[in-house]
């Protein structure tokens, strides 16, 4: 079974996130980048599932700049068997991405996508689902345990009242949640052998695809500072204040 990973180039998750003095977007430019840690999480199940016998291949995909070469090494040291990189500039919406990932699926074959729920840059949370509507597959959304036996997938997924189990016909889309699995540090051996390992490279009219921007950010501001808070001396000073200075009672 072959196994389709998207991973996507983010700001590190340890890096303070800044505005743009003009206000037009993130700060980006020598910030330190890394994979999205949910899709980490997909790329760990996706080796696990390997390890298990169930898959024979695992093929890495990213879309973004040059620079995300890296983190489909990332991918690769950790167990990926080769990657494709959609050198695309700017950026790509869910519904691009969805559509570059469609026309990948129709050439490479996968029987699983596994991807991360969301970035964690945009917080759409909207590949996974435009992509299994575009391909008319079953979807497993917040997936926290993944079983494949039988030509389908058993996927337990996280919900507002617990927990619930679906049962998905292959091909399936699955996206991961945080509680799934904890990804592994690749060894210096692996991440010698990644170097070696093939990264194709295409481009999106390539695949037949307009990656046009549909939606336009009209302004990026920070969220205004909160003011120290202050102790009170009684339970009363803590009603007056209540209600004379936030006027909240």
């Amino acid at each position: 079974m072959k196994l389709l990973v998207p991973v996507k180039r983010v700001v590190d998750y340890n890096v303070k996130v800044r505005v743009k003095p003009d206000g037009t977007g993130v700060e980006t430019a020598n910030v330190k980048m890394s994979m999205n840690p949910f899709d980490e999480i997909a790329v760990e199940e996706a080796v696990r599932l390997k390890e298990k016998g169930v898959a024979t291949e695992i093929v890495a995909v990213s879309i973004g700049p040059a620079q995300a070469q890296e983190q489909i090494r990332t991918a690769l040291a950790m167990g990926a068997d080769r990657g494709i990189l959609v050198e695309a500039e700017g950026t790509i919406e869910p519904i691009a991405v969805a559509k570059l990932l469609k026309a990948l699926v129709e050439k490479e074959g996968p029987q699983m996508v596994i991807l991360g729920k969301q970035a964690i840059d945009d917080d759409m949370n909207a590949t996974g689902q435009m992509l299994a509507a575009l391909l008319g597959w079953g979807q497993g959304t917040f997936a926290s345990k993944v079983e494949v036996a039988d030509g389908a997938v058993n996927v337990t997924r996280e919900v507002d009242g617990g927990l619930e189990t679906v049962k998905l016909t292959l091909p399936a889309i699955v996206t991961t949640d945080l509680r799934l699995n904890e990804p592994r540090y690749a060894s210096l051996p692996n991440i010698m052998k990644a170097r070696k390992k093939p990264i194709e490279t295409v481009k999106p009219g390539d695949l037949g695809v307009d990656t046009a921007p549909r939606l336009k950010v009209i302004k990026v501001e920070e969220p205004p500072k909160r003011q120290a808070g202050v102790k009170v001396a009684s339970a009363a000073e803590l009603v007056s204040k209540l209600r004379n200075e936030a006027k909240v009672i």
